[in-house]
């Protein structure tokens, strides 16, 4: 398994979705190809910013299957299969495997809130049923748990434990992992704002929402960071962290397929327990897009 098989950007890719809820596919595919036209790294496919809790395991299967195909030979694909059911974060698991996913993104069992024993019991499970590199996802404003930098750092041990998408926003805990973890162990940023500072602390790339909207500008970000070249990464920092910050106006990712709408690329539909954004949010989102050349 290749030393930093994750590393460069990822988009947490979106999910259209017709006007009876159903999955758009050729929105789908369309949306696929300009993530990869835009020189995106690596796809992931059903993560929260794809609405995953509402998949059904046909429609998952779908979606990991359709994003294989289109990526082929121009991008790796990235499954989503976390839940707070270590038994279902198997099996989707080891669908997404069968269906040529290149890597697991598993995040952290929300609600139920295991402690650290059995956040690494739940990994251990997972990882041992598979044979593909999984990526941990560390986000406890969203899941109410968080996972230790020792306890990352002990299932970084793990031969098919390679990576962690950290969205803790605790630099200080971040640092811990980078200091714990074994040098071929990939730490990525979780959130857009923290790439540059977690990439020049050693960091090897970013898990992005705003490379949904500008996939070309958000590569260019990243890949002045990695390249250590401060001016540009710093100014590409500044230019883009409105947007960033926009985007979880509301909850993610109901700011992300505004935009798109607004962009041409999808319908401004959500799936429940989601609605679309407030309209009041709506123009400050196309004053924004306009500024970065996307409308």
């Amino acid at each position: 398994m290749n030393a930093h098989f994750f590393s460069g950007l990822s988009v947490a890719a979106i999910t259209p979705f017709n006007s009876d809820f159903s999955i758009d596919k050729e929105a789908y595919v369309n949306h696929l190809n300009y993530l990869l036209d835009g020189g995106v790294d690596h796809l992931v496919i059903c993560g929260t910013t794809g609405e995953s809790p509402t998949f059904s395991d046909d429609e998952y299967a779908y979606l990991i299957e359709t994003a294989v195909k289109v990526a082929a030979g121009r991008g790796s694909v990235i499954a989503g299969a976390g839940s707070n059911d270590t038994e279902k974060t198997l099996r989707r698991s080891q669908m997404a495997e069968k269906l040529g996913a290149n890597g697991l993104l598993l995040v952290t069992p929300y609600y139920n809130k295991p402690g650290q024993n059995a956040l690494k019991a739940h990994f251990t499970a997972v990882a041992d049923a598979v044979n593909i590199p999984i990526m941990l996802y560390n986000v406890p404003g969203r899941t109410a748990v968080n996972m230790l930098p020792e306890t990352t750092a002990e299932l970084a041990k793990h031969k098919n434990i390679v990576a962690v998408k950290e969205a803790s926003n605790d630099m200080q805990q971040i640092l811990k992992v980078m200091e714990l973890v074994p040098a071929e162990f990939s730490v990525l940023a979780g959130d857009d704002a923290m790439a540059m500072p977690i990439i020049a602390c050693g960091g090897h790339g970013l898990v992005s929402v705003i490379g949904n909207e500008i996939p070309a500008l958000t590569k260019n970000y990243v890949q002045a960071c990695m390249d250590n070249n401060l001016d540009e990464a710093r100014a590409l920092h500044f230019k883009l962290q409105p947007l960033m910050r926009y985007n979880f106006v509301e909850s993610n990712p109901v700011p992300v397929k505004a935009a798109l709408a607004m962009m041409g690329r999808v319908k401004n539909i959500v799936r429940l327990p989601l609605v679309p954004m407030e309209a009041k949010n709506e123009p400050e989102m196309k004053r924004l897009l306009q500024e970065l050349g996307a409308l």
